[in-house]
């Protein structure tokens, strides 16, 4: 126990909090401060200069990772039909109507993602104050309400994650967990930190992203150079 204890405090050392590092160098120095019993989730933050009580200034979307969130995500679906069926080849955990919004209302949450039909949001729109707060209300904004229910179904069980600037102008995500290689959790944050970068809206002023950081569930933050992943524009 102290010898891990010591390998934690050893790592945590090697982080000087005023640098700001390369991807790959931040999430190697994440992995060598992961010490806990399970596999912790590996997330960032970034801050915007935007103000989200603006609607013009509101950042949110979705994007699939290149190497997923490495774990099992299971997907409920509104749907009927072809498309039911759409849902179920793809490989959607829990498919219903009405039953399901019955369900949902009393209790039953055992899902991580919630896809809709257009045609099903007459009964998932009743679902709000229970499904809202969560995060897991479908929005066609973020491609959780599609016809193209197969393909929404894929992504979401292959790591489709969805984000949204907070009051703060923060955006948390996550992009990985500690088992991962420090090359692939370093290509997932690229790839997110990039998509919010063509979201950046016309209305926000002077610099958009102002700070990036990393850790683990149980680790300290790194801080990244924002600036070595952008592209000019």
């Amino acid at each position: 126990m102290s010898k891990h204890g010591k390998k934690h405090r050893d790592a945590k050392k090697k982080i000087d909090h005023l640098t700001r590092y390369a991807p790959l160098e931040a999430m190697k120095l994440v992995k060598a401060a992961a010490h806990a019993k399970f596999d912790e989730s590996v997330d960032m933050a970034l801050r915007l200069n935007v103000d989200p009580k603006y609607s013009d200034q509101m950042v949110r979307g979705s994007v699939s990772l290149p190497h997923g969130l490495g774990k099992t995500i299971r997907v409920a679906v509104f749907a009927k039909g072809d498309k039911e069926r759409e849902a179920r080849e793809a490989g959607a955990d829990i498919i219903g109507g009405e039953d399901l919004a019955e369900k949902i209302n009393t209790g039953f949450m055992e899902f991580d993602k919630v896809l809709s039909t257009p045609d099903m949001m007459g009964i998932v729109g009743k679902l709000g104050k229970t499904l809202g707060p969560r995060g897991l209300m479908p929005n066609p904004k973020v491609g959780t309400v599609t016809v193209d229910i197969g393909k929404a179904v894929k992504e979401a069980k292959a790591g489709r994650i969805e984000f949204r600037v907070e009051k703060a102008g923060i955006v948390h995500a996550p992009v990985g967990r500690a088992s991962f290689s420090a090359e692939a959790l370093a290509a997932n944050l690229t790839t997110l930190v990039e998509t919010l970068q063509r979201l950046k809206p016309p209305s926000a002023k002077g610099n958009y992203m102002r700070n990036l950081s990393v850790s683990s569930t149980m680790g300290p933050g790194v801080r990244v150079d924002l600036a070595s992943m952008l592209t000019k524009e």
